[in-house]
Order: structure tokens, then sequence, then C-alpha cells
């Protein structure tokens, strides 16, 4: 198969030779080095893509895009659903009262926010029915007072399935005896488990009905809507537009307002973070410099042969600029290859480590989920070889214009 030369010599260069395997070490290195620098950088952005998703579908599945509420109680409201249905870019509506509160059982104390829901309409706006560990949804029956409670809530409080917990509202009720505050007695009907720490400890679910009867409204009495959008980017403004719509007393809440800075220093962290990898790309990908810088001293004497011989000062350049790219492709290749390997199955691993080891990483109660998730997308792993690839040949220009610059005679004279 026919080479040119210049390429036919730069591939010979980077494999060893009889007279200086020190050289051909350092070329190892080099595209070792590369290899890690990418491979890290795979595996952390498949981690912050990976956070990023799971904000997106477990919590924003869980959470309401948006809400709608006036401050009053809403009476009619399968007609204000209608309306609200309109707006093609809402998908689901389902009606919603909330409460906060505090469970008791046995002296222990857990804060609570109370979700009172239509089973029936909650599974179009939520994905709570595939975090379900005990029980179902439609155990929540109106009249009974069952709950649903997070299986970090459970385990503090001691319960589990048919047990009894007190709900503690942060009302009094003023009889002649004196004040009393407002309690009532809830069954554990389901246990779910989100991986949040947020929501598997401090939210319950009931049914609507029951929570507007300890409201002391209408059974049929809501507090607001709670919306889904096909795009839950475009909720903030979709909501404010549905309620200056439907008139002055309506105002929206989007979730924006409680997830929204979570959601933005992922995605700051992802591009510092992707920022600060790419320097160690970079040093590595600069390695490559002092090597070829090795490999032009050593072979100086070739280099003078070779322009005796008829060899332009583009063909010398052109021979090291080859010698430095193939140490950059082959980093590359095998760092691309290995970290989309390692970002398929850091979860996996890390798991099994916490298992073997009996440590949590991922508390959660500090962070929002209590497990390392992983995304690999074609998109990063393109950008950090094309960023690797550039470094690795910018990284060749100087040595290989070194390289052209040899005098024959100046390389010859103590030969």
């Amino acid at each position: 198969m026919f080479r040119p030369l210049f390429v036919y010599i730069g591939t010979r260069y980077t494999r060893a030779k009889r007279r200086n395997h020190f050289v051909s070490f350092i070329s190892l290195t080099s595209m070792i080095g590369l290899a890690l620098g990418v491979v890290v950088m795979i595996v952390v952005l498949s981690v912050m893509n990976g956070f990023d998703h799971e904000m997106r579908t477990r919590v924003l599945g869980m959470v309401p895009h948006a809400t709608l509420e006036t401050g009053q109680p809403i009476s009619e409201w399968p007609a204000l659903a209608s309306k609200v249905k309109q707006n093609r870019q809402v998908t689901a509506v389902a009606p919603f009262t909330q409460m906060q509160g505090l469970l008791t059982n046995n002296g222990t104390v857990q804060k609570v926010l109370l979700n009172g829901i239509d089973p029936a309409q909650e599974r179009n706006v939520s994905i709570i029915d595939a975090f379900i560990k005990q029980g179902q949804l439609d155990a929540l029956k109106p009249g009974e007072f069952g709950i649903m409670i997070g299986d970090k809530a459970a385990t503090k409080l001691g319960v589990a399935v048919g047990d009894k917990l007190t709900f503690v509202a942060p009302e009094v009720t003023v009889t002649p005896a004196g004040m009393f505050p407002r309690m009532k007695r809830f069954t554990v009907v389901g246990i779910f488990h989100v991986g949040a720490g947020e929501l598997d400890g401090y939210l319950g679910l009931t049914n609507i009905e029951d929570l507007s009867r300890l409201h002391r409204w209408k059974a049929d009495q809501v507090q607001g809507l709670r919306l889904k959008f096909d795009d839950l980017f475009q909720a903030p403004r979709a909501s404010w537009y549905i309620a200056q719509k439907l008139g002055d007393e309506y105002y929206a809440r989007d979730w924006t307002r409680t997830h929204g800075n979570l959601y933005q220093a992922i995605r700051m962290e992802k591009a510092m973070i992707g920022l600060l990898l790419l320097l160690i790309v970079a040093v590595a990908a600069f390695n490559i410099i002092s090597t070829l810088v090795m490999v032009v001293n050593d072979k100086r004497g070739d280099i003078a042969i070779l322009r005796t011989l008829g060899s332009t000062p583009g063909q010398i350049m052109a021979i090291f600029m080859v010698q430095g790219t193939v140490i950059g492709v082959v980093g590359t290749l095998i760092g691309a290859l290995v970290g989309m390997f390692a970002a398929l199955n850091v979860s996996a691993a890390i798991a099994g480590l916490e298992s073997l080891i009996g440590h949590k990483f991922l508390n959660a109660d500090v962070y929002f989920i209590d497990y390392l998730p992983s995304q690999l997308m074609a998109e990063d792993v393109l950008m950090v070889c094309g960023a690797a690839l550039v470094l690795s040949f910018l990284a060749t220009l100087y040595p290989a214009w070194r390289a052209a610059r040899t005098q024959p005679a100046e390389a010859l004279r103590y030969e």
C-alpha cells in the first residue's frame, strides 16, 4: 500500500527503536496521559448529565411543573380545568390541596407537606406510580383518611403499611376549655421511594376530599390545579399567560421557584467542571510537545540525512506532525472507548462499592438524590474527542517547526 514518505517515517518514530527506548517510553506515557484525561472528562460529564436527567425526570416528575391558585378554595375546578386545557402546551391537569404540618408516632415527630390528590387524576401529572414500594395509589379512598409517605419518613417514624399516624395541623381549635391543636389520625396505606431525600422524607399523599375536610372546606373544593406541560422549560411563561387570561384573581407558581436554583446550579457546575477538566486534557496533550522536542533532538542526524537527500523543510515538519498526531489519535481513541465503558457502568460500580463497604457516598439528607446517576451523551463524547485531537495537533506545531529549522551541516558536525 502506498504511503507518503513523511507518513511512513512519522509512524515509525512512534514505535520503539533499537538505539533509544526512552523516547518511545515518553511517547507511550503521553498517550496514556491523554487517554486518562479523556476518560475522566467523559465520565464526569456523564455523571453531570445523569444528575441533570434525574432532576428533570424524577424530582420534576413528582413536583408540579406549575400550579394555578386563587388564594381561596375553588369549587368548580372541572370547568376551570377545561379552560386551562385549551392551551396546547398543557398536557394534563389535576386538582390538589396542600397542608403543612407534623406527623407523630410514639413520640417521634416528622415535618410533612401533605398533598391532597385525586388518585385517578394524579397519574396524569405525576410519576408516583413508578416509585411505590408498598400499597397502591387507589388505596387513598375518600373518607378513610389514608396516607402514603416516603420510605425515609416511614423509617424515622417506625411505621409500615396498616399502622396509624397522627397529623398535627398548624392551627388550633378554640374551645371553652382552651386552645387545642388540630389533629387527625391517618392510616398508612402505601410507602414510596423516589430516591430524592426531600420527597422521601417530607412529602405525604392523601385523598383530596379528606384534606378538604381537614381544611373545613366542602368536599368538592380544592386549593388549585396542578399543570403538566409538554416542555417543562416553557412552564414559567405558559403558566403566567394562562393565569393572566383567566383573570386577576388567579396566580401561577412554577417549578423554577422551588427547584430552579438547584437545576441551574447543576447546569452551571457541568459547564465549569467541563472547562476545568479540559485543562487536564490540555496538560496531557501538551506533554506531546516535550515528547516531540526530545524526539527532534534525538533524530537530528536523521533529519540532516533526509535534508541532504532532498527532503524539504515542509516534509520534515510533516514527519513530526504525523508522529504527534498519531499519539493524539491513539490516546484519544483509547480514552474514548474506556471512558464510554466506564460511564455506562459507573452507577452499578458505585452501588456495588457502597454495598460492599456499607457506606453511602451520597446522603439523601445532603443531596437531592441518594445514588450516583450517569447518562452518556454522544455530543459530549464528540466534543471531548474533538477537543483532545485539536489540542494534540496544536502541540505538534512547535517541535515540528524546530525540526524543520535544523541545519544539516550543524547536525552532522559531530556525527
